[in-house]
């Protein structure tokens, strides 16, 4: 029976693993985007 138990508190932990993951790839995502459109906007005092 702890077996059992103890195989649902690695499902628990691997999904809450997940979901944190999952956030931090929005996270970098959000982030990339946001300095993507700074490289852009001053690409044009950059190529002067």
């Amino acid at each position: 029976m702890s077996k059992l138990r103890e195989i649902k508190k690695r499902i628990k932990s691997v999904n809450n693993i997940s979901q944190v993951t999952n956030a931090m790839q929005l996270v970098a995502a959000s982030r990339m985007r946001k300095a993507q459109d700074n490289a852009s906007r001053g690409k044009q005092y950059a190529d002067r």
